[in-house]
């Protein structure tokens, strides 16, 4: 690929050094690049787009035709129609195409698949015949976004097996590759019959293609995470990148190493240095000929996202303890903090024009770039992740950095790559804002922001998938150890299909940083008139247990009879760094919870509960237990060893028990000898 660059470079030279010669262009393609949908196509359609930024010394054609095809069986063959002729006629230097939307039609793909490769390969070899000196690009596909009509009817699986044919066929025909799906996936607000992108989303693929027949990506470039303070994690890989103009060659020099490297021909550049222990200050440098980033006071040390809605982004200045934590913050000096600050709040009010434009823009949360703690940078900072954060750097004795990215109110579906639900949960990206997969007034709040929407296809920090776009995507794939999570309350009124979406924000997580990413669940507090809060405890206690890799805070003791955001959040951090010490370092002097259930026995007319971290159980109520009839009866509770053991005069054949099964569950108290208290659960036989 980097050679097949290097020799379009040449070729452009020569023919622009032609006297009064333009470089010729052709945009071949179906209705994506004919410009469908564009009032205005002449201007506004991607290949009109693409001259404006190319320039006078081009002559950028547009050979697109509606509802072609790729296949020479399909049921509009592009090699038949007009303006293949057109093309092959105008000896471009330079080819684009962008076929194969229309293969994905149950009439072509099903019966004629097997001849797509060979039929591209023979459309590149035409325009090779016409031009020998052409150079030709193809293209993977623009999106088919989930709202298509024959979207789960094949054309989601066809267009995903085409996209693989064609990376096969750049790999083995001596053409350029451009990637038309990555920018557009997460813009389904330009796609407004799900296939078409509108005016800017022809820009965005003008952009797309322009950097890919110049090299111009702009220069040198970082993401937001690279900022002075900035933590690495330890015994991993090291891993920089960024993009730069293609073939420029890229130092990086950090604790006393160097790397070079080359940017490729979709401008984008890595180099990775081994791992690494705990350690620092470093200074990290990167630089090319034209510009250097400079940055000072790097450690390596452990790196934990905080991610979740508003008891996550709960901040340090709203908490009880708010006066001696801030006051104490200066004082954490291995503690380096990452915030994501919203840019508009979700409370119940219409935001502007300003506010949805920027929001479909994925403009809704914007890094502040990596801070020491002190009073200044920790109060604004989310409380939950700063005690955390506080007690894993004291506990392991290294410098420790958190990213917080949390939205009040978001739904466990906002934090799921939009990808993973297309395949395995599409239903909830069907008119989200109206379903019934995040609570009513989540989607009430939702109605309320966006009211002044002229895009009937309004994004919001709610909608499915919006927050791993905008939230989740931003950290650039920084290496961290784990996630601390504390969501669900916009999510409790289904805890069945809340338990589908969190296996999916896990897969999504773990796709998106490694396999072995830990994840530390907070499961939520005690609050009264929340009904169903006991039966969603219940199930992230057993979504904990079955996921490996996942632990759980425990925290129902901790919540508030009418608040749903309890200010004691100091505990909650320190119980999370407590379980994740014990199950992600290996920490096994460590209690990391209370009791953990794990079975019962009938004896006669008694139950007999085992559990884990048994030592020293403590309990007066809190039990209830059952016959056959469902009816549940309060439970008198004996501890005996490490077990403990029920029974009510109500049940003479008890086969079923719960524990701490109210929404504020304030009078259970079962504890061990960490004083924590024991999750709600429930079981039968």
């Amino acid at each position: 690929m980097r050679r097949f660059f290097l020799s379009a470079i040449l070729i452009l030279s020569a023919v622009m050094l032609s006297a009064q010669t333009r470089v010729k262009v052709a945009c071949v393609g179906d209705s994506v690049t004919y410009g469908y949908g564009i009032s205005d196509r002449d201007n506004d359609s991607y290949p009109a787009q693409l001259q404006r930024m190319l320039g006078e010394g081009y002559d950028v054609r547009n050979f697109g035709h509606n509802g072609a095809t790729l296949l020479r069986k399909g049921h509009r063959p592009y090699n038949t129609l007009p303006e293949y002729g057109e093309a092959l006629d105008f000896k471009a230097d330079l080819v684009i195409i962008h076929l194969g939307l229309n293969d994905t039609d149950p009439r072509n793909w099903p019966n004629y698949s097997e001849e797509f490769i060979p039929d591209y390969k023979a459309l590149i070899n035409d325009f090779r015949a016409a031009n020998p000196n052409a150079k030709i690009w193809i293209c993977r596909m623009t999106p088919i976004m989930h709202g298509h009509w024959r979207f789960l009817s094949g054309t989601r699986d066809w267009h995903a097996q085409e996209q693989k044919a064609i990376d096969q066929i750049a790999a083995t025909s001596d053409v350029g590759l451009i990637d038309l799906f990555e920018p557009l996936i997460t813009r389904p607000d330009l796609f407004a019959d799900n296939l078409h992108p509108s005016p800017e989303g022809a820009g965005i693929i003008a952009k797309t293609v322009y950097e890919a027949l110049t090299g111009d990506f702009g220069g040198l470039q970082l993401s937001a995470m690279y900022t002075d303070n900035m933590v690495i994690q330890r015994d991993k890989p090291i891993r920089f990148s960024g993009k730069a103009d293609c073939g420029a060659k890229v130092k990086v020099r950090f604790a006393g190493k160097k790397q070079s490297v080359e940017a490729g021909t979709d401008g984008r550049w890595a180099v990775e240095f081994p791992a690494m222990p705990v350690g620092g200050p470093y200074r990290l440098e990167i630089s090319d000929k034209t510009k250097e980033f400079a940055f000072s006071n790097v450690w390596v040390g452990e790196v934990w996202a905080c991610a979740g809605q508003s008891n996550m982004e709960f901040k340090l200045a709203q908490c009880s303890t708010a006066k001696e934590d801030i006051a104490a913050a200066g004082e954490q000096d291995r503690l380096h903090l990452f915030n994501m600050k919203e840019n508009w709040l979700t409370y119940d009010f219409e935001w502007p024009q300003s506010a949805l434009d920027s929001v479909n823009h994925l403009q809704y949360l914007t890094p502040m770039g990596w801070e020491m703690s002190s009073s200044d940078s920790a109060k604004d900072f989310t409380a939950v992740g700063y005690h955390f954060g506080r007690a894993l750097a004291d506990s392991l004795g290294c410098h420790v950095g958190l990213i917080s990215c949390a939205v009040g109110g978001s739904t466990t579906e906002s934090w799921v790559d939009r990808k993973v639900l297309a395949w395995d949960y599409p239903q909830v990206l069907n008119d989200w804002i109206n379903g019934d997969f995040g609570q009513e007034w989540a989607r009430g709040r939702c109605r309320k922001n966006i009211a002044q929407a002229i895009n009937p296809l309004q994004r919001h920090p709610y909608q499915p998938g919006y927050l791993y776009d905008a939230g989740i995507l931003q950290m650039d794939g920084w290496n961290v150890k784990g996630v601390i999570f504390y969501q669900g309350e916009s999510n409790a009124h289904c805890m069945e299909t809340y338990a589908d979406l969190f296996k999916l924000m896990v897969k999504s997580f773990r796709n998106y940083w490694g396999d072995d990413l830990a994840i530390q669940m907070v499961q939520l507090s005690g609050i009264g008139n929340r009904p169903s809060w006991p039966w969603f405890r219940d199930v992230q206690r057993r979504l904990s247990e079955s996921i490996s890799g996942v632990g759980l805070t425990v925290c129902s003791d901790l919540g508030h009879p009418t608040d749903v955001h309890p200010k004691d959040k100091k505990p909650v951090g320190e119980r999370s760094a407590v379980c994740v010490l014990h199950d992600f370092y290996g920490r096994g002097d460590v209690i990391p919870s209370g009791p953990v259930y794990r079975s019962f026995a009938v004896e006669g007319g008694r139950l007999r509960l085992s559990f884990d971290y048994a030592e020293g159980l403590s309990v007066s109520k809190g039990f209830e237990i059952a016959g056959a009839d469902g009816i549940y009866y309060p439970a008198d509770a004996k501890v005996e060893g490490k077990t403990i053991v029920l029974q009510a005069k109500e049940v003479k054949n008890p086969c079923a028990l719960r524990y701490a099964w109210q929404p504020n569950p304030a009078e259970a108290d079962l504890t061990n000898i960490s004083g924590i208290p024991a999750s709600t659960f429930r079981d039968e036989k």
